[in-house]
């Protein structure tokens, strides 16, 4: 889980700079990044590109903080994170410089960046939206790295996205429980045997108001009535008695009947419990939807609906792909548009300073274009660059570029929107026929 927060810098931005620099902190700076700028020189690159700001405002960075669950993360890793945060966060446009904080119980990012980008040097706007754009895309990392996410409502305890996708397929401690439970249940005739067979199988029993059970390796216990409506004590007693059948989910493989059929069948038998539960969540409006969605796009076979799902999936993901490749180009560009534009504008100050009879004296009266010069001169070689490009070309070149990534943007949105269309599709037809194979509760019947 990780929690973020963010505040304006209105002044020392050089101390908050050194403050999240701290060798002692960032493992000998070890865990000290930055882009578009040297984390050295990043407080007069700022200051140079603030000078240019199209709106004067009074923030001249802003601090952003991610921190992680104690224990959950790794140096490296939350490190890598934070990266991902800050790309998200700043859009290959502004500044910034990122470091990982090691010195307290638990590992936490400092991203601080630029107020102002150095692309069109417009103002970063920080409100409840754009927070909340934050908090979304930390808890979309964590959850791509297997990390806790707080779920609103649910407490302040999160669920990782690991244990959720292993409770899925049955492998969390709670999927192993409930496949103990289940297969125990037949092979019983009272809750006290299975509680019995459940110890003699490793598990250890606390007894109480909720029974609780621990698997051998397993740090907590797990209580009974937290694996559903079907595992609380007076559940399976029933289902021991004969009095209750646990809800099972149909395959979700149809036959080779046609789905439209099937539906119709489904609506029509206004008596059966998928009628019933169907009427409950949306009505027949919403099924005739369905019905004319297939008929549309003819589809006749639940596989046929699913390959065209999948097909859709793939054809989003290679989307989003080519929209990543254009927007890191989009970062690299800008980032070498910028050292173009700075060490063009600060060389004639560097060449007098290097024909300067008394450079020390120069240096000091000229010291903030000189650091900017070297920097730019520096960021340059390191990217390769021996001859210096031509400026408009560049500027030219980066907004064919930045067309190129929207109209990327707006087809990936629409594949998207796509994969959105068919999914509730699939999950109406579920909803039918699913339900509508829901076994019925045996009424006042019990095992002899």
């Amino acid at each position: 889980m990780a929690v973020t927060k963010i505040k304006p810098i209105k002044s020392t931005l050089s101390k908050a700079l050194d403050y999240i620099e701290n060798p002692d902190k960032t493992d000998g700076k070890m865990l000290v990044s930055s882009f578009g700028c040297s984390y050295e020189t990043a407080d007069i690159e700022f200051e140079y590109t603030l000078s240019q700001a199209l709106q004067k405002g009074n923030n001249l960075a802003f601090h952003l903080i991610q921190s992680f669950e104690p224990g959950e993360v790794d140096y490296q890793k939350a490190h890598e994170i934070g990266k991902q945060l800050a790309d998200a966060v700043t859009k290959g446009q502004h500044e910034y410089v990122l470091t990982t904080h090691i010195d307290k119980g638990h590992v936490h990012n400092h991203i601080i960046f630029c107020a102002v980008n150095f692309v069109d040097h417009r103002k970063y706007n920080s409100n409840k939206r754009s927070y909340y754009g934050i908090r979304n895309m930390s808890d979309k990392l964590c959850r791509e790295n297997g990390l806790s996410v707080v779920v609103p409502g649910k407490g302040s305890k999160g669920k990782s996205y690991a244990e959720y996708q292993a409770e899925k397929t049955g492998t969390s401690w709670k999927g192993k429980l409930k496949i103990a439970v289940d297969a125990l249940i037949p092979q019983v005739s009272s809750f006290e045997e299975l509680l019995q067979r459940l110890q003699a199988a490793g598990y250890k029993i606390k007894p109480g108001k909720y029974v609780s059970c621990r698997a051998p390796g397993q740090e907590r216990f797990t209580r009974l009535k937290t694996l559903g409506a079907d595992y609380t004590e007076e559940a399976i007693r029933e289902r021991i008695a004969g009095r209750r059948a646990k809800a099972a989910k149909a395959p979700r493989e149809q036959r080779g009947v046609s789905l439209l059929i099937d539906i119709e069948n489904s609506i029509k038998a206004a008596q059966s419990k998928g009628y019933e539960q169907w009427a409950k969540i949306h009505n027949l409006k919403q099924a005739a939807k369905t019905m004319n969605f297939l008929t549309e796009h003819k589809i006749e076979q639940y596989a046929d609906l699913v390959s065209r799902i999948e097909e859709m999936a793939a054809e989003s993901g290679q989307a989003a792909d080519a929209l990543k490749d254009a927007e890191k180009r989009l970062a690299d560009m800008a980032v070498l548009i910028k050292n173009v534009s700075t060490y063009q504008k600060t060389k004639p100050v560097y060449d007098a300073y290097r024909k300067a009879r008394n450079r020390e004296k120069y240096r000091a009266g000229q010291e903030q274009a000189i650091i900017l010069h070297e920097a730019a001169a520096r960021s340059l070689k390191a990217a390769g660059i021996a001859k210096l490009p031509n400026l408009a070309a560049l500027q030219s070149e980066y907004e064919a570029l930045q067309a190129q990534k929207e109209a990327l943007y707006a087809d990936y949105g629409k594949l998207k929107k796509k994969v959105r269309e068919y999914d509730i599709i699939k999950q109406n037809i579920d909803s039918i026929l699913q339900a509508d194979r829901q076994p019925e509760r045996e009424k006042g019947t019990e095992r002899g």
